[in-house]
């Protein structure tokens, strides 16, 4: 999800990953939708020059678990999108299955094919290693989007979000908006993802290592699972074993709607809540500033645009026209930013 030229350039390493190259700006998505609405994209001036330039025909390979959340839906929109923005592009999507043995038989297939490159969010980064190890040693290089290989021959390039950064972010948050207020011994709940996940423990520990270095600590935190339904229920457990709550962070927004159709349910309102990954729904919330969530702190899929704009030229052999080098860097993390009522305008163009 980005917008405007598709100049790759560090200047547009913003908001997440809002732009490292051509871009594609999504209208909302919910997780009540299945899809995200239709993605728009710029493509590249016929007069362009550089890396935006239509070069050598390559083919992209691309693996993303099925959007059966907003977040994940708009990772898949972004992606093809951005794709679909290039003359030199062929995009070939194989299906992740359900799981991540599933996934990596489809891998198996696809590097069978022989693309240039492959990019892949895979269902779990540690059971997918083998299938990054595997292309790899087939001379296919490739993209570890979001859900990191833990192996460094598994990937050419690794682009994901600032988990521990969106625990810091919502921390600082927290504790600004508890010392405004003038809190003392806080009481502070967290939700969280998928605790399995590599990402969830990191955000997690950023938010725990920021309030620490106030004197605060989490006084409850209960997992969920992404989605409105776990969401929902882990907020709902939440709250009742914590009968007084000053603040809770809530690590992602489509889980967020299931936390705000809990407040309602338990006429819970006496806390303010922090967001995450950054959904459109979420910013006009805050915007509206009519419910407990105050802020969310940004994780954008728009890192699947990035992904396929730097597959390119890594397929291509050129590097990013503002650094020196004339590779692409091996690793790149997207900042974590944080929207308020104050900014919540400046970002809606962003929200997925």
């Amino acid at each position: 999800m980005t917008e405007h030229s598709r100049d790759l350039s560090r200047r547009r390493l913003l908001f997440g990953g809002a732009a490292v190259g051509a871009g594609v700006l999504l209208a909302g998505c919910t997780s009540n939708e299945t899809e995200p609405t239709a993605a728009q994209t710029k493509g590249a001036d016929a007069a362009a020059s550089g890396n935006a330039a239509p070069g050598q025909k390559v083919v992209i390979g691309f693996s993303a678990p099925a959007a059966d959340h907003g977040w994940l839906a708009a990772i898949t929109t972004n992606a093809k999108a951005q794709a679909g923005a290039y003359s030199d592009v062929e995009f070939k999507t194989v299906e992740a299955g359900a799981d991540a043995a599933a996934q990596r038989a489809a891998i198996s297939t696809l590097i069978s094919q022989k693309p240039n490159v492959i990019v892949m969010l895979p269902h779990d980064g540690k059971e997918l290693n083998a299938a990054g190890l595997e292309a790899m040693k087939a001379g296919i290089p490739v993209v570890n989007l979001d859900r990191a290989f833990p192996d460094a021959l598994a990937y050419r390039l690794q682009i994901k979000g600032d988990n521990y950064g969106m625990g810091v972010a919502a921390a600082h948050y927290i504790v600004d908006q508890l010392k405004a207020k003038g809190v003392s011994n806080p009481v502070i709940g967290e939700i969280a993802g998928i605790d399995s996940l590599e990402l969830t423990q990191e955000r997690s520990k950023g938010f725990a290592d920021t309030l620490a270095q106030s004197g605060l600590k989490v006084s409850n935190r209960r997992a969920a699972e992404f989605t409105a339904d776990s969401g929902q229920q882990a907020a709902t457990s939440l709250f009742q074993a914590l009968p007084k709550i000053d603040a809770v962070w809530n690590h992602d927004d489509d889980q967020g709607i299931g936390v705000l159709a809990a407040v309602n349910q338990a006429n819970r309102k006496e806390f303010f809540m922090v967001g995450g990954a950054g959904s459109k729904k979420a910013m006009e919330d805050i915007q509206a500033d009519n419910t407990v969530l105050k802020a969310t702190v940004t994780y954008s899929p728009s890192m699947a645009s990035s992904a396929i704009s730097l597959a390119r030229l890594i397929a291509q052999g050129k590097g990013m026209s503002d650094l020196v080098e004339l590779q692409v860097p091996k690793e790149i993390i997207l900042a974590s930013e944080t929207i308020t009522k104050e900014n919540a305008s400046n970002y809606l163009k962003l929200g997925f």
